[in-house]
């Protein structure tokens, strides 16, 4: 087993993570969020809804 150091586990966990994630990125279509800001009268106050829009 390599001897890693603190920079080259570093290194080795970015890398990892970028190949689990670089797949998703590029099959999802790209979606909008859209906040909206209501308001709720159980709470008697303004409320954010946030939503994902494909």
């Amino acid at each position: 087993m390599a001897k890693l150091t603190r920079r080259g586990f570093i290194a080795a966990t970015v890398a990892a993570g970028v190949v689990r994630s670089v797949p998703v990125v590029l099959t999802k279509p790209p979606a909008r969020r859209i906040l909206t800001l209501v308001y709720d009268k159980s709470l008697g106050m303004m409320r954010a809804v946030d939503r994902l829009v494909p």
